[in-house]
């Protein structure tokens, strides 16, 4: 299995920047992409953006232009650089990894006031 612990959330004013770390222990071998998610209160988990080992990334269209996700090679933590944050983004975010021990992180979470 895939262990996953994400670090960083907290509160932030409108406009300003975040940086969340995943980092990932155990079978990281199976990891085939890692990826960012969140879900807001009342609403539908949705993607934040993905990476694969060869970087090839996907940003949902929310984020696109202001958050950045990176990973330098499979032993690294993942990042998700949030700037320009929005009250919308409010919301706990998990870390994901794919394959076949992949898993969720517990979550942190994102508050933006405005």
């Amino acid at each position: 299995q895939v262990q996953l612990v994400e670090s960083g959330g907290g509160l932030v004013q409108a406009g300003g920047s975040l940086r969340l770390s995943c980092a990932a222990s155990g079978s990281i071998f199976s990891i085939s992409a890692m990826g960012w998610y969140r879900q807001a209160p009342g609403k539908r988990r949705e993607l934040v953006a993905t990476i694969t080992p060869d970087g090839r990334i996907n940003y949902g269209d929310s984020v696109k232009g202001r958050f950045t996700i990176s990973r330098d090679n499979a032993k690294s933590p993942m990042y998700l650089q949030m700037n320009s944050l929005k009250p919308e983004d409010t919301a706990v975010y998990y870390c994901q990894a794919f394959g076949r021990y992949g898993g969720w992180g517990q979550g942190t979470q994102i508050t933006v006031s405005s």
